[in-house]
């Protein structure tokens, strides 16, 4: 599906943010695990939401599918072999996290974990590796350390190391099986460690779920451990915050455009850190008032260059990257090299994207120089969710813009097209 979008005047309302997609993830994980039934208030149903809740039913859990609520039989970590390959699509933190998770069934099991074209590039080879460690028997089945992944069971546990400076999702996947293992797990973290955020809500997901672990960084500012003794998951009652990587079309459309919109479900101590696009706007020339539990933006549509470092926030790059592409003098976002490691090289085709309608960009190894000068055109999506996203609300602030294969964008908001329409005048 192509999609034409036309310029919109203004955005007002009040609207509640999606619920957020990574949360979502990891409370289907942990409640999976946990012994007993479970209630996750406020859940996504997304695309990739959806294959990580397959997943886990083909791993043993029950899940019954409300509007409002999701009610999950856990497992208590008694993980069953699927009878037949799991297909994640293109989700990579479904397949990233239950590799880890699939270890833990019984020695004889073995499961399979496949996708589409994009997430069979998805490197993991940093995982396996640590995994080896751990005593888990996993390899690529292609050699190349991308999937399919084929985990044997058993996760004896142990110590081991990874590197933080390619995914928090390896180092995610590691600790929500560790409490099952045969043995303490010493989960060592070296070099530069990115999208930290994204392992700080992982952790309070666990806590939440009873789950306690120790967390050191004595030692030196380029490694951090982490220490879980074997333990069960509990049941509980969980409620699902707003998504502020989702949310942020909705913030940055606020800021291009004239605006007085209150988006609810927004927590001012989240553990999100995409979050920051708060402080990006801000700094860009929007009025922002936070709330415990909602935002409201203000904006004359007028903005200013800023520079960003993203490494703690890679997902919000096609959103400031759009953001940048329209207003006054040169921006410049760094820090998100392993953003060409998602769903696809996002750093390349923004830098690509961006040049295709109009905009005067620089590619950098681990970010972009951007000078605002957006004129419309055509935008190929690469079937990135994130792209169509980002380069629709672009589309809502200069006009003349359409999106090749938009339709991806169901991956992590199915309702975007309609929120967006609801918000614009």
């Amino acid at each position: 599906m192509d999609l034409q979008v036309e310029k919109a005047d203004g955005v007002k309302g009040c609207i509640k943010a999606p619920a957020s997609k990574s949360y979502s993830h990891r409370a289907f994980i942990a409640a999976a695990l946990a012994e007993g039934e479970s209630i996750l208030k406020d859940p996504l149903y997304s695309e990739d939401t959806l294959a990580t809740l397959s997943a886990c039913e083909q791993l043993g859990a029950l899940f019954q599918r409300y509007p409002d609520k999701c009610i999950v039989q856990g497992t208590a970590g008694y993980i069953r072999t699927p009878d037949d390959v799991v297909d994640v699509k293109n989700s990579g933190t479904s397949v990233r996290i239950l590799s880890s998770i699939a270890a833990i069934a019984p020695r004889a099991n073995y499961t399979i974990f496949t996708g589409d074209e994009s997430l069979r590039k998805r490197p993991m080879q940093d995982l396996i590796d640590a995994l080896h460690n751990l005593g888990v028997r996993v390899t690529s089945s292609q050699n190349n350390g991308t999937p399919p992944i084929v985990v044997q069971g058993g996760f004896d546990g142990g110590e081991t190391d990874i590197n933080g400076s390619v995914s928090s999702q390896f180092i995610s996947s590691i600790l929500m099986a560790a409490p099952y293992s045969n043995k303490p797990v010493t989960l060592n973290v070296r070099g530069t460690f990115v999208s930290k955020p994204y392992v700080n809500m992982t952790l309070s997901v666990m806590e939440e779920f009873g789950i306690e672990y120790e967390y050191d960084t004595t030692n030196t500012p380029e490694y951090s451990s982490y220490y879980i003794e074997p333990q069960r998951y509990e049941c509980t009652n969980y409620s699902i915050e707003g998504d502020y990587s989702s949310a942020s079309y909705m913030i940055a459309l606020a800021a291009m455009l004239p605006s007085d919109i209150t988006i609810k479900n927004l927590y001012r101590d989240s553990m999100q850190g995409d979050k920051y696009i708060i402080d990006i706007i801000r700094s860009m020339g929007a009025v922002v008032d936070v709330a415990d539990d909602y935002i409201r933006i203000r904006s004359d549509g007028k903005l200013s260059a800023v520079d960003v470092d993203l490494s703690n926030a890679p997902d919000l790059l096609p959103t400031v990257s759009v953001l940048m592409a329209q207003a006054d003098g040169t921006s410049r976002i760094t820090g998100v090299e392993h953003a060409r490691f998602k769903e696809t090289d996002r750093v390349h085709n923004c830098a690509l994207e961006l040049g295709n309608v109009g905009v005067n960009v620089e590619e950098l190894r681990d970010g972009l120089v951007i000078s605002g000068s957006a004129s419309g055109g055509y935008v190929d999506s690469h079937m990135d969710h994130r792209l169509v996203m980002a380069f629709y609300v672009l589309g809502l602030k200069i006009g003349h813009v359409k999106i090749k294969d938009a339709s991806c964008y169901d991956v992590s908001f199915p309702n975007f097209l309609e929120v967006m329409d609801e918000i614009t005048y």
